[in-house]
This record gives C-alpha cells, sequence and structure tokens, in this order.
C-alpha cells in the first residue's frame, strides 16, 4: 500500500536573536536565550502492529533536557528515554518538549504516528457500516459499500498527515486539505486532530462518507468543511468533534462555489453515529452553521450543537428540507431575521431529542422588501411532526417559534401542503414584543392576504391547513397568536395545551374543527379559541378561558360574516368568558360553581366523566357534556393527568356535589336559546 503522509514538526518559542523592547526589556548585559533546535527525522510515521519499526529520531543536538509525551496512550505509550512501546491501532502525537535553561528557551515538537494492524487493513477490500435506523432508505449508510477509507490528522504543530491515499487525491498545503476525487471511487474521508488555521474540502461526483472522529478545525477565513460534491453524503460522528470559522472571516468565494455555513455542502448531509458535533458561527457574513443546498436528515444518535453570533445566520437549513428521525439536535441563534431550523421546503421531526433557541429581532430584509423577524423553525412548504422532542424558547422581539406556509406553491390553487402534528411533544415558548408590525407568535401555518389594513381589512386569499392527530403541543406566547393557522384547523386527537397573554390563544383564519383529543386555551387579552369561519366542536374534551372580558369570549365564530359555532353530542366543553352568540348546541349547557385551582369533575348519572383544573382566580364555568348530570369540586386524582395538567380521565375519586344551572348566554338553536337547528351542510 502506498501511503501518503504530509507533517511538519515545529519548534515554539522565540527566536534566536530576537529582542524585547520597551520598558521591560532586561538589561542589555543578560545574553539572549537560543532556540535549541528540536526536530523529528520525519513529521510522520506509519507503524505496524506486531512488526519491527524504525521510529523517527529527535534531533536534540545541544543535549536538552528532554520529556516525551503521547497523546493517545491507547494507541501508543513513549517512555522517559523516548522508546515507544505501540498499544493498539489508531493515531497519536508524539511530543518531545523541553523547560529550556539560563541559555535555551523552552520548545517542543512532534511528529503524527499512524498504528495500523496489518490484520485489519482492508487493503483491496469494501467498507460498511451498521444500519442508522432506515434500512429501507438510501440516507441509511448500511445501504452503501465503500471503496476505501482516507484518514486525515490535522495538526496544530505542523502540517496535516494523510494516510491510505493510495489514489493520489488529497492536496495538503499545512492544514488546509483538499481531496479532488476524480476517479470516482466511493470513499470515506476520516478526519482527525486538531488545527487553528484549516479547512477541509472535498470535490467528487460519487456519494462518501465524511467520518469526524475526534477532530476539531477552525478556519479564520470561512468554511471549515466545504463539500462540493454534489451526491449523498453520509457525516459519521464519532467522539467529540468541533468547527468554526472566525469573527472576521470573509468567506471568499473561489469562482461561483458556494460557501454558506462552517459546515457547507452541495448535496444531500445525512449525520448518523453516536459523537458529539460543536459548531461555532462566529462570522459577521450572516453565514450559517450548517447549510446543505439539498437536504439534511439526522439518524441514529448523534449530538449536534450549532451556535449562531449576532451577526451571522440561520442555525442549520436544508434548502430542499430537514428531516429530523433521531438523535439531538440542539441550535442557539443571535442574529436578526435568523432561523433556528430553516428550508425552503418542509421540516419533518419524526424522533430524537431537539431544542432551538433565539434571541434575534426585527430588521428590514432588503430581498423582500419588509421587515421580517426570527423564528425556531422556518419551512417555506409544511411542518410536520410524528415522534421525538421539540422544543423551542424564542425571546426575540417579532419571534416566532414555528413559521411554516410562508409561501404560495400552487398560483392557480391557491394553496400549500398541510402542515400536520400526529406524534411527539411540541413544547413552544415565545417571550418577544410586536415591532414594525411584525408579532410574536408561538405558531404560525399559512399566509393571508388582505385588501386594507386594521382589524376589519378584507382578507383576499388564505391558505395552510393545519391537522392535529396526536401528540402534545404545549405554547405559551406573550404578545401575539399562540397557535395561529390561516387555513383550517382540523384537530383529531392528541393535547393541547395554549397560552396567550397578548391576543388569541388558537386562532384559525378559516374553519377550527375539533373531533377529538384535549385541548386547553387560555388568553387574558382575546379570545381562547377563534375563527374566522365556522367553529365546529363535534368531540373531545375542550376547556377555554378568555379573561379579557367582553366582546371576547371563550370559544368564537365569525358570526359577522354569516358563520357559527357548533357544539354537538360528543363534545365535552368547559369554557369561561361566554361563547359566540348565536351557537347551535346538542348538548344542554350549564352553568357550575368551582374550586379555583383546583380539580373539579363532570358526571353523568354517577359516572365521572373527566376532572379539570382551571386558573386559581376563577370560581364558575361554563360546563356542558353528554348526558351531564351533576358535578363535583375539590377532587382527587392520582392518575396522569393530561393536556399539560388541565384534563384528567384516571383515578379520579373524592370531592363534593355542586348544583347546575342552565347557562342563558349567547343566542342560536338547539339548547341554546332562540330556536333554530343545525344546517342542512354546515360547511
Amino acid at each position: 500500500m502506498i501511503i501518503a503522509v504530509l507533517a511538519a514538526a515545529v519548534a515554539v518559542g522565540c527566536k534566536s536573536g530576537d529582542a524585547m523592547q520597551g520598558p521591560d526589556a532586561p538589561d542589555a548585559s543578560v545574553a539572549a536565550l537560543n532556540d535549541p533546535t528540536l526536530s523529528w527525522s520525519e513529521a510522520s510515521f506509519v507503524a505496524l502492529l506486531g512488526q519491527e519499526n524504525v521510529f523517527p529520531v529527535l534531533s536534540n543536538p545541544y543535549g536538552m533536557e528532554i520529556s516525551y509525551t503521547s497523546s493517545e496512550p491507547d494507541v501508543a505509550t513513549v517512555d522517559e528515554e523516548g522508546a515507544v512501546t505501540l498499544v493498539g491501532s489508531g493515531v497519536s502525537e508524539i511530543t518531545a518538549s523541553t523547560q529550556g535553561d539560563d541559555s535555551y528557551f523552552a520548545a517542543v515538537a512532534s511528529y503524527i504516528l499512524i498504528v495500523r494492524d496489518p490484520a485489519e487493513s482492508g487493503e483491496g477490500g469494501d467498507l460498511t457500516f451498521e444500519s442508522t435506523g432506515d434500512p429501507s432508505s438510501d440516507d441509511d449508510i448500511s445501504n452503501t459499500t465503500f471503496a476505501g477509507k482516507i484518514t486525515i490528522i490535522f495538526s496544530e504543530n505542523g502540517s496535516a498527515a494523510v494516510d491510505g491515499d493510495t489514489y493520489g487525491y488529497v492536496a495538503v498545503d499545512g492544514n488546509k486539505v483538499t481531496v479532488t476525487n476524480t476517479g470516482g471511487q466511493v470513499l470515506v474521508y476520516e478526519l482527525k486532530g486538531s488545527t487553528s488555521n484549516g479547512y477541509f474540502k472535498v470535490y467528487g461526483a460519487k456519494k462518501q462518507a465524511i467520518l469526524l472522529n475526534g477532530v476539531s478545525i477552525t478556519n479564520p477565513d470561512g468554511a471549515a468543511i466545504n463539500n462540493q460534491n454534489k451526491k449523498r453524503t453520509f457525516v459519521v460522528v464519532e467522539g467529540e468533534n468541533k468547527l468554526s470559522d472566525g469573527a472576521s472571516a470573509a468567506y471568499t468565494l473561489v469562482g461561483e462555489e458556494d460557501q454558506k455555513a462552517v459546515f457547507f455542502s452541495e448535496a444531500q448531509l445525512i449525520f448518523s453515529g453516536s459523537g458529539i458535533l460543536t459548531v461555532n458561527a462566529l462570522n459577521k457574513q450572516e453565514k450559517a452553521g450548517i447549510s446543505s443546498d439539498d437536504y439534511v436528515r439526522l439518524m441514529q444518535s448523534p449530538v449536534i450543537k450549532v451556535t449562531c453570533g449576532s451577526s451571522a445566520g440561520n442555525g442549520l437549513k436544508g434548502s430542499d428540507g430537514v428531516q429530523l428521525s433521531n438523535g439531538s439536535l440542539v441550535v442557539s441563534i443571535a442574529g436578526a431575521m435568523k432561523k433556528g431550523i430553516s428550508s425552503n421546503e418542509y421540516v419533518l421531526v419524526e424522533g430524537g431529542t431537539h431544542m432551538v433557541s433565539s434571541t434575534g429581532g426585527v430588521a428590514y430584509d432588503e430581498e423582500d422588501a419588509e421587515y421580517s423577524g426570527t423564528a425556531g423553525v422556518k419551512a417555506d412548504s409544511y411542518f410536520e411532526m410524528t415522534g421525538g422532542s421539540l422544543t423551542i424558547q424564542n425571546t426575540g422581539d417579532g419571534g416566532k417559534g414555528i413559521r411554516a406556509g410562508v409561501y404560495d406553491y400552487d398560483e392557480t390553487n391557491h394553496t400549500v401542503a398541510d402542515s400536520k402534528i400526529s406524534g411527539g411533544t411540541l413544547t413552544v415558548t415565545t417571550n418577544g414584543r410586536e415591532v414594525n408590525d411584525v408579532s410574536a407568535k408561538g405558531i404560525k401555518i399559512g399566509w393571508v392576504t388582505k385588501n386594507g389594513t386594521g382589524d376589519h381589512a378584507e382578507v383576499t386569499g388564505h391558505a395552510g391547513n393545519m391537522t392535529v392527530s396526536g401528540g402534545t403541543i404545549i405554547v405559551n406566547s406573550a404578545s401575539g397568536e399562540g397557535f395561529e393557522v390561516k387555513g383550517d384547523l382540523t384537530i383529531d386527537g392528541g393535547e393541547i395545551h395554549v397560552t396567550s397573554t397578548g391576543d388569541d390563544a388558537v386562532n384559525a383564519q378559516g374553519k377550527l374543527e375539533i373531533n377529538d383529543g384535549y385541548i386547553y386555551a387560555y388568553s387574558s387579552k382575546n379570545d381562547a379559541l377563534d375563527s374566522n369561519g365556522d367553529t365546529k366542536i363535534n368531540g373531545g374534551k375542550v376547556f377555554a378561558v378568555s379573561t379579557a372580558g367582553t366582546p371576547e369570549v371563550a370559544i368564537d365564530a365569525n358570526t359577522e360574516d354569516g358563520y357559527r359555532l357548533y357544539i354537538y353530542s360528543g363534545a365535552t366543553i368547559v369554557a369561561y368568558g361566554g361563547l359566540e352568540r348565536n351557537y347551535y348546541t346538542e348538548n344542554k349547557i350549564y352553568n357550575m360553581s368551582c374550586s379555583a385551582g383546583k380539580w373539579n369533575a363532570l358526571t353523568a348519572d354517577g359516572t365521572t366523566l373527566a376532572a379539570f383544573k382551571g386558573p386559581s382566580s376563577i370560581s364558575s364555568y361554563i360546563v356542558s357534556a353528554p348526558s351531564l348530570s351533576a358535578g363535583l369540586k375539590n377532587v382527587s386524582v392520582s392518575g396522569t393527568p393530561k393536556c399539560n395538567g388541565a384534563w384528567a380521565v384516571e383515578g379520579i375519586s373524592g370531592g363534593s356535589s355542586v348544583s347546575l344551572s342552565d347557562y342563558t348566554g349567547g343566542g342560536g338553536g338547539g339548547h341554546g336559546p332562540g330556536g333554530g337547528g343545525p344546517p342542512g351542510s354546515w360547511w
């Protein structure tokens, strides 16, 4: 096997003859210290286990007292005389250092030792990886066979070393490493070692793998990893790894090549492994932490931490999509207008545990000619969650937790793809204010166009539907809507707990339909549940509280434009703040005195239907449920509450009975005052 190794050992310290100047300069009678000129006979060396090896020799012309160390004792040890003992395959840095004396200053020199096991060399063989969780997909690295591996070892004390480049693809300039795969082999590029002034750049025309195996790369000028290969790229994360740019990085383009992030890729990035990758974007060029011009997917169990400074760009962007199937993604952004997780298409959360935090504010977007704020997640098409956990905190003014369905993808039908949540746990907190007409909201889905401005502007078009059928959603919004859908919002299951102290808790520009699930909506400024079309509650357990006072209500519909609130026989409802006038109901509605801030229950002929617990300041509610006959206050709940502690259906006991009285608010058909009945087709 031909092994290409490029590295250089250097001595560290002041050069012989360098003179200090200024008030701290030594007396001229004191002679300048000399360079001990330590150096190794080779900058890097490949040793074979079980064979006789002739190791590099240290040049120590002045006979300085030397201390020897090995950076990886599991690979090789070195004794006080400099004798090396091989322990296992891997890479270690062998260092010789001197403390200096009255005549010579301190110095250090090192070489990179690559230890290989001939029985595991793999020369001429194929490399494979275990499944990363989705063996039916080409994104699973186990479905790819690699022709070989090239290892690059970066060095703080010299040049990068290369092992396994039998093809002559690797060019090294200090720690600036460029791979040009002209032969089309499907290869693994393993990165190790550390450099504060280097990068890894790769060209190719076939899929590939980048194995991050305890590497630290800082490129003061731009991207630490720049993948110009446009084919699927697997990123296997093992050990602890760090990538960073510099605060003054210019990100100067080479020809027409993109360089959009600390880790940039033209191709799909498929992350796997079980290690940690930390990415720091320090630049002032609005460049991202991780960015792909295709899609990004997390599989298996890597931990990826991305931090972007106040002048940097997005945290993680996949232009064609972001798919979080497993692992852990932790993103922190500080720039105005920037997004934690961003895609021009979709964002899909399937598994894993993920967190996004944003502190950035509002700024003017020259490209779109409008003011814009930040978002924890921004998907121009749709957002979908089927499993896992996603926590978002946005403290910036005008900041949103999730912003999806941004653009009109179907100009003929004026629609965008539906967003969906069917599993997992989504937690969103927004604390910012509205600035320059950019509001801070927990979740915003879809878009709307209006003729005019203000509350009475005519809506000329809207799109972006949302369906919730499972999972847990917890939203707290300080100034804007908690959960806003510009199209239709349909709730078929799951647990939804939304509070807003600045606007509606839950709002649908289109129609709101609740068929099942547990819902709690609280607003101290506006409606708890609101739609600009019909509101239909067909089933589920709905708890709505509005403390804003008239004209705001707990459950609203757009009766001004001829729409209506419908409550059907399968629904269980607890409300404070009144119902929209002209409602229709199939269940009788009552007033119920309750214990404020404690568990209360609804019963039907002695059977407990459910318990609910509201704010500590409210002691009476409007209640409705199938065959509801009585209420209980001060009940005990031993089972696990649902909907973030608002509802319980198990382990309910005790309590004292309270009477129910007819609710006479609002007006409409069915059991509500005013007669009438349901329409033949309600929408």
